[in-house]
């Protein structure tokens, strides 16, 4: 046979191969998803539930621990209106405070508890233009419409539509004429604030989002909190204030005049290493000028939420067992761990006590806390009832679990996010001026979702005795800090001593075990970490190595549930440096895990009938501000 004839003969079994997976595909595509139950119920407004009735706690000089959510997208974030989300601020405040919710897809949303506080961050570049000018496809025809009655094939072209009209949107400049869109959007937001603040009950921040993103698109994004009535005429827009310099440039000016304000950094671990670099936007070496000016302006860091934790990475501490928790790659290459030092909390903290130990200034002392960055005017951050971030993306169990479109499995980003985070405030009484004076002196911590109470103090002169006393806080406080301090400066070479306890969410998961994370920095420069376990459940004592055993896991994957029969309502610890080096700086904070439970998506496999895949649990956790010690000098 001639070569032409065996090509010709190649060619055709190459294109009747092609038609074989074309017409598979196509037969495919022209199904139907599966029947997915978060479609049910439709919100009907007459039946919705209403508002929870809030308890007013009374002002009490003890500080108490307030649970709330500081990123909080509506229909006015360009992103959030392009994928389905029509809720305003109004509606993200009612169901803050535990109403029902219409969520993007039509169905009815509510969380199982109402929160302290809320923040509305809506991005404010574009704010309120798109749903202004809306030519969308998802105005066409609503989701629920398409989710109920589409292909997957359709539905896979949706997808691609909504991307694509969100890139058009990201790219364009604001004219000048679509200014006034934004300004009320803006006056909106202060007006939802305003009307829905609740001193004592409830309380809201008059906030939005700065989106600046670098290079492939990290994520360099900052929510700007207001601690009063306050705000300016309009947000600070990335496209006019393209450095983070330009925005703590105009926030000082806000401050200076009168207006209470912060910047909170977001998802870290998406900027490619840039959140956290020992250089500025620009690239270049900061001074001390911007080393203050960034403490002054950003004393806290986001560190759960949907789109991954912060808190450290497996490459990063690999000593550290439970470090691979709800880990997002995203844009950030594999292999670059030196980037990844500028994008995770612990790094990050220890790459300050380098810098600090060279110039006296430390730039990364700040506390944390955790927030969702939902985009459904809502906060998706129960396991059980886990209504994801944006409806397009991953607003059905369907379309979480590749079910719905013919994107290949796990391309789509919902498959990897969370459900995820609360920020946890240590206050006198809930209004906004007890709130934010704690965010300043960063007395925070954050959680993966669940509403557990962490506490930790550090002093010379704490002792055991105190955990026997009712409530140990007010005599710790007397003689020691609280998270978010720094020790003071002690002479004798004796070494720091720290209390900390952990309550259980009242409705959750019992505890499995309280650590201590310890940073420090050695007298050639150079930092180190370890993770100390400082208090177990069930009778579990660390072995030689420092280590304690696992717990047995309760869950049943099968049928998405655990059991409470394991684990603590509480752990208390008294714990002292056995390793304390006086002439060393150091950060010490408290990480509490719970038992293990059945993950978002091991609910949702449940509810479709499918296997539930990889992780199918997780131990969800809190994290606390670090407690700093620095040398005499």
């Amino acid at each position: 046979m001639s070569l032409g004839g065996t090509l010709r003969r190649i060619a055709l079994a190459i294109l009747a191969l092609f038609l074989i997976v074309a017409a598979v595909l196509l037969v495919v595509g022209l199904q139907k998803p599966p029947a997915d139950p978060t479609l049910e119920p439709a919100f009907d407004p007459a039946t919705a539930k209403p508002m929870a009735v809030l308890e007013r706690r009374p002002a009490v000089p003890e500080r108490q621990a307030f649970f709330g959510d500081l990123h909080i997208h509506t229909a006015l974030s360009a992103d959030a209106f392009v994928f389905g989300v029509r809720a305003m601020p109004d509606d993200a405040y009612r169901f803050a405070k535990g109403a029902s919710l219409a969520h993007g897809n039509g169905s009815e949303i509510r969380l199982s508890r109402p929160l302290d506080f809320a923040a509305v961050t809506d991005h404010s570049e574009f704010l309120g233009i798109t749903r202004e000018r809306a030519e969308g496809v998802l105005v066409e025809r609503s989701l629920r419409d398409r989710l109920q009655n589409d292909s997957r094939l359709g539905l896979t072209r949706l997808y691609l539509r909504t991307m694509e009209e969100l890139w058009a949107n990201v790219g364009m400049e604001v004219p000048p004429e679509l200014e006034p869109i934004r300004s009320d959007a803006w006056q909106t937001i202060i007006g939802a604030a305003q009307s829905h603040y609740e001193p004592g009950a409830f309380t809201t921040f008059i906030a939005y989002e700065w989106t600046r993103s670098g290079p492939q698109g990290t994520h360099l994004h900052r929510n700007v909190i207001y601690g009063s009535d306050r705000a300016p005429d309009l947000p600070v827009s990335a496209h006019n204030a393209p450095d983070a310099r330009d925005l703590w440039r105009a926030l000082d000016e806000q401050r200076e005049a009168g207006i209470p304000v912060l910047a909170i950094p977001h998802n870290p671990n998406l900027s490619g290493g840039m959140t956290f670099a020992l250089t500025d936007m620009a690239g270049e070496p900061f001074d001390e000028a911007y080393i203050a000016t960034r403490r002054r302006n950003e004393p806290l860091t986001e560190i759960f939420q949907v789109k991954g934790t912060s808190e450290t990475h497996p490459s990063l501490s690999p000593d550290d067992e439970f470090a691979d928790f709800e880990i997002q790659e995203g844009l950030i290459p594999s292999g670059t761990t030196a980037d990844l030092r500028g994008g995770y909390v612990r790094a990050a903290q220890r790459r300050g006590l380098e810098v600090a130990a060279r110039s006296g200034s430390n730039p990364f002392d700040f506390g944390v806390i955790g927030s969702s960055d939902g985009h459904g005017a809502s906060s998706p951050i129960e396991e059980d009832n886990f209504f994801g971030k944006l409806p397009m993306l991953d607003g059905t169990a369907a379309i979480r679990l590749d079910q719905a479109t013919l994107i290949p499995e796990g391309t789509l980003p919902a498959s990897k996010w969370g459900a995820a985070g609360l920020a946890g405030i240590w206050a006198e009484e809930n209004t906004r001026e007890s709130l934010f004076a704690a965010m300043r002196r960063k007395e925070t911590f954050a959680t993966s979702g669940p509403r557990i109470r962490l506490r930790m103090f550090g002093g010379w002169d704490l002792d055991e005795a105190l955990l026997s006393l009712d409530d140990p806080a007010a005599e710790c406080d007397r003689r020691g800090v609280a998270m978010g301090g720094t020790l003071p400066q002690r002479t004798e070479e004796t070494a720091p001593r720290f209390v900390l306890w952990a309550l259980k969410d009242p409705v959750g998961a019992n505890l499995d075990r309280l650590q201590v994370v310890k940073g420090w920095v050695d007298g050639s420069g150079s930092s180190h970490e370890q993770v100390y376990e400082v208090a177990a459940s069930d009778g579990r004592t660390p072995d030689a190595a420092g280590r304690i055993a696992p717990l047995d896991s309760t869950v049943d994957v099968a049928n998405a549930r655990y059991e409470n029969s394991i684990g603590a309502s509480a752990l208390t610890a008294h714990w002292q440096d056995p390793d304390f080096d006086p002439t060393q700086r150091a950060f010490y904070y408290a990480r509490v895990l719970e038992i293990p439970t059945p993950r978002w998506s091991t609910y949702d496999a449940k509810r479709l009938g499918i296997e539930a895949p990889a992780p199918q649990s997780l131990q969800e956790r809190a994290v606390g501000s670090s407690i700093w010690y620095t040398p005499p000098r």
